[in-house]
């Protein structure tokens, strides 16, 4: 397939945004050293606006080539409903009503483990709260659990290793932990009604593996950083919250109605609009909504499918000439530079494909979604959760993509072994 020169400009400026993610702890930097200029240093250092700001530099060279009618046309031809809910989750999830009651359970399970508090909590935020992914859906998932563990551990001055190999384990779990059924997971969804992969067939041959995974992986970080999770004291909490019960139960009718109509955005924003109105009236039972995040998040997966379109030309000829081995492989390097449902999607269309081409694909991208912030389309809500407690309010890739590889190898031998 010969590119057009649109798609070859989208795929640079996709490598360059790429490369961005890795320098925006440089760019916060240049905004210290640099206060004249440093509301476009903040700009460029915000990992959220990355794909947001280089998909404008697209458009607009779209629209100079190709003219404004022509760009609008393309913009209306994309998807966003991920971006979208994305956001709506994220924000519904992280309301206080439905921590309570996600912390109530999770402090109910910790105390039956046979550790101290601290110990056996965090192990459930990060074993226990990321399965919860694959039906609460992974943004919900990651945002529940992220704001526990900055809540309970980030801020509390934890070390800079644990919070690397934390944000590691965290990002692999809630990748690999949708799996276990057919609805919510961002990369099974785009495939699961055209292979008519249905509840039993993804806990058969994707569920077990992933939940075996992700226990190890939640059990490794546990024991490795036991001593300091031990001095943090965290405490188990009661059973009684200081949100009224009806008001949770409401709330979990919003996220449930939100989740039952992830793919029509009419119904689910219009589902948010009533939580709004709910959130202000009862606004003694919530804290800040975290607006700003959640839009930050949105912004970065719409420009993540505006860029990530201009892709397809070269990304499903590479996964068509792979076999199985070398395709699970190739789909978890390639994940860490493009979105894992985007990869599932494009696979999807190769044709003649058999059941061992698509267990490979998927497995893939679901292992290698926590080696970046790209990678997985809940991680850039963890990310902006997270960010203000690590130095200079950013996040190391590097450092991101290093403490990922030890749970990552994990999955791939459950998805490659057994």
């Amino acid at each position: 397939m010969t590119p057009t020169t649109i798609q070859l400009t989208g795929t640079l400026l996709f490598a360059i945004a790429v490369a961005h993610t890795f320098m925006t702890k440089y760019f916060e930097r240049l905004a210290h050293q640099q206060p004249k200029h440093a509301g476009t240093w903040h700009l460029l250092g915000e990992v959220e606006v990355v794909f947001g700001f280089w998909a404008f530099v697209l458009l607009g060279f779209m629209s100079l080539t190709s003219g404004t009618a022509a760009t609008t046309a393309y913009l209306e031809g994309l998807d966003f409903t991920e971006p979208a809910f994305v956001f709506v989750i994220m924000v519904v999830a992280a309301s206080r009503p439905v921590l309570e009651l996600c912390k109530m359970l999770a402090h109910a399970l910790a105390r039956y483990l046979p550790f101290e508090d601290s110990v056996a909590f965090y192990f459930i935020c990060l074993s226990v709260i990321p399965l919860l992914g694959s039906f609460i859906t992974e943004p919900a998932a990651m945002t529940v659990a992220a704001l526990m563990l900055r809540d309970n551990f980030y801020s509390r001055g934890i070390s800079h290793r644990l919070k690397y190999v934390t944000l590691g384990a965290l990002f692999v779990n809630v990748s690999i932990g949708g799996t276990l059924t057919h609805f919510a997971a961002p990369p099974v969804l785009m495939v699961a009604s055209r292979w008519n992969w249905d509840l039993w067939y993804m806990l058969g041959h994707f569920g077990w593996k992933a939940a075996i995974a992700a226990l190890v992986n939640a059990g490794l970080a546990t024991w490795l950083f036991r001593d300091e999770l031990r001095a943090l004291n965290v405490k188990a909490e009661g059973t009684r919250a200081s949100v009224p019960a009806q008001l949770i139960a409401l709330h979990v009718l919003f996220l449930s109605g939100i989740v039952f109509f992830s793919h029509h955005p009419v119904v689910f924003v219009g589902v948010f609009l009533l939580f709004l109105g709910v959130a202000e009236a009862y606004r003694h039972y919530h804290d800040r909504l975290i607006l700003r995040e959640g839009l930050l998040v949105g912004f970065f997966l719409a420009g993540l499918v505006t860029l990530g379109t201009q892709q397809q030309w070269w990304l499903q000829d590479v996964l068509a000439g792979m076999d199985s081995t070398a395709l699970y492989f190739g789909a978890t390097t390639l994940t860490a530079i493009t979105d894992n449902a985007a990869l599932t999607y494009l696979g999807s269309l190769v044709q003649g494909t058999d059941d061992a081409f698509r267990y490979s694909l998927v497995a893939g991208a679901v292992t290698g979604g926590g080696l970046t912030v790209i990678a997985n389309a809940p991680n850039p809500a963890a990310f902006a959760i997270l960010r203000g407690s690590f130095d200079d309010e950013a996040i190391n890739p590097l450092g991101l993509l290093v403490t990922a590889l030890p749970p990552t190898l994990v999955a791939i031998i459950a998805f490659q072994i057994l």
